[in-house]
């Protein structure tokens, strides 16, 4: 073997070995685990962008239905008991005392009755709460000190 041929034997491996060797690092520093955990990150945050916009639309619609003078009024009238000036606001109170509602209590809370209807509910008496027996000293001084139980 002459030393030239022996020279063109390791000129012929050098080559591919320095590109496999180049390719190798390549790989090795390019980051593929997070550029594919970005992907997936992008793919989820484009879901909640296209969530906001469909919410975004839905409330953009809400708004133009609610901007009319008549769903404010109607609105005024249904959650604030309001009335246009001019009209008076007569609530009836439900007649019977067994049926409690929540909030009953506060006519505020209750819905407004049509005036047709207003005159076939009964008539509602009121009854004075009276104890059946006034508590005597010893009894409220206990009562006072149960804390100490």
């Amino acid at each position: 073997m002459t030393p030239e041929r022996g020279r063109a034997g390791q000129s012929r491996w050098l080559f591919p070995l320095s590109l496999v060797t180049a390719v190798a690092l390549v790989v090795s520093w390019f980051p593929l685990g997070t550029l594919l955990h970005q992907r997936a990150a992008l793919s989820q945050v484009r879901g909640q962008i296209a969530a906001v916009q469909s919410q975004e639309a839905a409330l953009a619609q809400q708004q133009r239905a609610v901007s009319s003078s008549t769903a404010a009024i109607l609105r005024a009238r249904q959650q604030y008991q309001l009335v246009e000036p001019g009209q008076s606001l007569v609530q009836v109170l439900p007649g019977s005392a067994g049926a409690v509602t929540p909030g009953s209590g506060d006519p505020g809370n209750q819905p407004l009755v049509a005036p047709a209807v207003a005159g076939m509910l009964g008539s509602v008496e009121a009854t004075p709460a009276t104890p059946a027996h006034a508590p005597g000293f010893l009894s409220r001084l206990v009562r006072i000190l149960e804390f100490w139980r």
